[in-house]
């Protein structure tokens, strides 16, 4: 049986979750009597005491450990050779940034699984840190355009909504915001804002986390194809929000003139699609970004057509725009750097097409911070711990001495493994274009 070990976490003084809780990870050392290690962390959510209780012994260092389970990329100078890594390692798009880790990783004779590619038989992921991206987001867009509002003079409600790393959890923020929501019922919001719409790209697991938080407030639905009269026709009332939650076809049409739109051309060939999202900009108040992205797909906000919003409109209504998708120079071409919680967002001149720190001052703020779910340590790892403990047994049974057919690794495992002592596998042999590249 190998040996477990979770990391201590030190991308970021924020970075507070775990893979795994202690509460699931009694439950694995009943089941399979392995010897667990959890590396000594000062800010870790759940502390050492915790895990000791459920025990696992303390430790400094990665070295004892045979599966090593992290959460986000590990330093390089840290990699120690002849283990099994598990973490986000951000490389599988062949990201730059991150090549020279999987190179150590190669060099190192160790092996590597990511989360991101842990995926059943229909390509769904398993294990992933859910909606809180989307609920810290929400949260977070709320907290900061209230204050940026009330450095406007504009008095909102939403200057109350604390940042998501300041509630215990997303309950308690749910609860709070539902106070405010009900302060919007009774009072209203100012009517230099309303109608006060809010439009979020995505239908999935990120924007129903993001949903779930502005649904604490008095939402009403507004389908894609009715925003735009809605707001020029002046409707809507101020003791209300309405949200429009965008799919694909509002997003892109066809670039060929008479083909309908079709969800599985757009995936297959995006080249095939051009944006149709600009002409909604002018009838949103807040945009939320929780659309997956990459670079073969259009854009849906551009340079050019913030710059055309601005100096056709009057009174620009688009106010804060909270990326949480977070893909620099992305489908939010704006975002031309990501944020941490120190300092979550910056503000866009549309005008000129640059960029200014901080949330308080003229522009669209644009929120950024590409970690969102750590703000909420307690939930995210709960959950994310619930869905990675039933893979833990065959994690720590597996021979990384065999093949990786014979290893005995689920076959969900299997197919997240990037690189197998020392090796890319057969899946992610193209990273290799990457890393000469970077050499």
């Amino acid at each position: 049986m190998n040996t477990l070990l979770i990391r201590a976490e030190d991308k970021n003084r924020w970075e507070r979750r775990t893979p795994l809780v202690p509460v699931d990870l009694e439950q694995i050392l009943n089941d399979t009597g392995a010897r667990v290690l959890v590396e000594r962390s000062d800010k870790r959510f759940f502390s050492g005491e915790q895990y000791a209780a459920a025990g696992a012994v303390g430790c400094e260092g990665m070295a004892e450990g045979d599966v090593i389970l992290g959460v986000k990329e590990i330093p390089i100078e840290k990699i120690v050779d002849n283990k099994t890594y598990l973490f986000f390692s951000h490389t599988i798009k062949g990201q730059k940034d991150n090549m020279p880790l999987l190179q150590r990783i190669i060099d190192s004779r160790s092996t590597l699984i990511d989360y991101e590619k842990i995926t059943d038989e229909k390509g769904r992921r398993l294990i992933y840190f859910g909606a809180f991206a989307g609920d810290a987001g929400a949260i977070d867009i709320l907290s900061i355009m209230g204050e940026h509002w009330a450095e406007k003079g504009i008095d909102t409600p939403f200057a109350e909504v604390r940042r998501a790393h300041q509630y215990d959890s997303v309950e308690a923020a749910r609860a709070h915001i539902a106070d405010i929501g009900r302060i919007i019922q009774r009072d209203g919001l100012p009517r230099e804002l309303s109608p006060f719409t809010v439009g979020i790209l995505g239908y999935g697991n990120v924007s129903g986390g993001a949903q779930q938080i502005f649904d604490c407030l008095p939402t009403e639905r507004i389908a894609a194809g009715e925003i735009n009269d809605f707001v020029a026709g002046g409707r809507g009332d101020r003791h209300k929000l309405y949200v429009t939650v965008f799919k694909e076809r509002d997003l892109v049409r066809p670039i060929a003139a008479g083909v309908d739109f079709d969800l599985q051309d757009y995936f297959d060939h995006p080249e095939r699609y051009e944006s149709r999202f600009e002409h909604f900009l002018p009838s949103l108040t807040l945009l939320v970004n929780a659309v997956y992205w990459e670079k073969r797909y259009p854009r849906f906000v551009t340079w050019a057509g913030l710059k055309r919003l601005s100096e056709t409109t009057r009174t620009r209504k688009l106010s804060g725009i909270a990326d949480i998708t977070c893909d620099t120079f992305g489908s939010i071409e704006c975002n031309v750097k990501s944020t941490d919680s120190d300092m979550p967002a910056y503000r866009v001149d549309p005008v000129a097409g640059t960029t200014h720190d901080g949330h308080l001052g003229e522009g669209i703020v644009l929120l950024a911070v590409d970690n969102l779910p750590c703000e909420l340590p307690n939930d995210s790892s709960t959950f994310f711990s619930n869905q990675l403990k039933p893979f833990i047994p065959g994690l720590l049974a597996a021979d990384y001495d065999s093949s990786l057919e014979a290893s005995g690794l689920p076959p969900e495992i299997q197919k997240a493994v990037i690189v197998y002592n020392g090796k890319l596998t057969r899946n992610f042999e193209y990273l290799n274009t990457h890393l000469k590249k970077n050499k």
